[in-house]
């Protein structure tokens, strides 16, 4: 089966299969009986095994037993891509796609002081090769796209994506993370385009705080962006707001007061080392210790109940318009529930925000590779994501793209 070549092909690490490769594999096996596993969509049944009679050589029959097992597993649950469902039953039904590497502010967090290198711009996934890759991932069951940069609001043809976006069918949520810069500017044209949702970058309240973390100006025009989409009546609107200890962490009481009488969720991120950041542990504030600040002055404070693959803890304070979140990825991660996938502004797809791993969609594309050879791909990379990420020490050694050029 096309499926079981392709999974051993990778665990010899071999980064994407050639077009040529695809074409043999293609020649071999009837692409249609891996079609079965497709979404409903199609209105295609899903079936536990199919046997193409093409015998991998070396392949370990308890091997394929066992991934015969874990097809019949998934299709106990709803029926989903077994494209996008990986080893451990995890279905990826939320795609976040970066538009751009190029951002107008500079976070501390985000990336090197000096800059990183752009990506050509020919090497860039154009908004025709973006349109199509989302169409495919709708098609297999992703019901929310969320768009990220860089910034994605610099894009010029940012709001034609989003209305072309809106067109297909499946398609539930578009939302958008976003530095606010230009929000208030664009959000007349967004909103009727089809942007569903709202995350907005804010690390301070204090205006030269936020200047010395983002090293540019501009804390009078994200509140302004904040306040225009309250206006508009998103609620909630998302502001994420990385704590570093030394930085803003004696601002988290602030923050809380600000879901008082607006229809805020301030999301609190733990601080996640990235190539260039200078992460280390002493800046890190634990998701725990952000909990027990904000406890001491608001004692009643109340956990809720949120959908199972929510990556933020969620809080309320009794009374309070607005309610809290902390994204807790380095002390408390969420891995067991993971629905998301990546695809980087340069047409990589990343399974993993921590892995290094990452396999070019825009190589494949452009390459003339048909929808099949590329769910082919697609779901040889998702099968081989691994059950969580290495932990704090590891990820910190570990070579990874700064966080501008993954689209976080």
């Amino acid at each position: 089966m096309v499926g079981c070549v392709l999974y051993r092909l990778m665990d010899s690490r071999v980064p994407y299969l050639t077009l040529n490769l695809r074409r043999i594999l293609t020649c071999s096996v009837n692409f249609e009986s891996q079609r079965l596993y497709s979404s409903v969509k199609h209105g295609e049944a899903q079936l536990g095994v199919v046997d193409s009679g093409f015998a991998a050589p070396n392949f370990d029959a308890s091997l394929k037993a066992k991934s015969n097992q874990e097809r019949l597993r998934h299709n106990t649950l709803l029926p989903f891509s077994a494209f996008l469902t990986d080893s451990f039953g995890r279905r990826h039904d939320y795609l976040r796609i970066s538009l751009t590497e190029k951002c107008n502010l500079r976070c501390q967090y985000c990336m090197p002081e000096e800059g990183v290198q752009l990506t050509p711009r020919g090497q860039l996934l154009t908004a025709s090769e973006i349109l199509t890759l989302a169409r495919l991932f709708v098609q297999e069951g992703v019901s929310k796209i969320r768009l990220t940069g860089g910034e994605p609001l610099i894009r010029p043809d940012v709001v034609d994506i989003i209305a072309e976006l809106k067109k297909l069918e499946g398609l539930k949520t578009i939302a958008v993370t976003t530095n606010g810069m230009n929000l208030a500017k664009l959000l007349p044209r967004l909103k009727p385009a089809g942007l569903d949702r709202i995350n907005i970058s804010l690390d301070s309240l204090v205006p030269a705080k936020f200047e010395f973390i983002v090293r540019r100006k501009g804390f009078h025009k994200v509140m302004e962006g904040i306040n225009k989409a309250i206006e508009m009546g998103y609620n909630p609107v998302k502001v994420n707001c990385v704590i570093m200890r030394g930085f803003n962490e004696d601002e988290l009481l602030d923050f809380v007061a600000q879901t008082e009488n607006k229809p805020l969720e301030v999301r609190f991120i733990e601080y996640m080392p990235f190539d260039g950041n200078k992460w280390n542990f002493k800046k890190m504030v634990s998701y725990q210790e952000m909990l027990d600040n904000i406890r001491q002055q608001w004692p009643d404070l109340e956990m809720l109940q949120t959908e199972h693959t929510e990556t933020a803890k969620t809080f309320k304070v009794p009374g309070f318009k607005g309610q809290i979140g902390f994204i807790t990825s380095m002390s408390d991660h969420f891995c067991g529930s993971c629905n998301r996938l990546r695809i980087t502004a340069d047409g990589n797809l990343k399974v993993c925000l921590f892995g290094n791993s990452e396999v070019s969609l825009r190589d494949i594309l452009r390459s003339g590779a048909s929808n099949e050879e590329l769910l082919q791909v697609i779901g040889t990379a998702v099968s081989r994501k691994k059950k969580q990420h290495a932990g704090m020490s590891s990820i910190s050694q570990m070579k990874n793209r700064p966080m501008i050029l993954i689209g976080g």
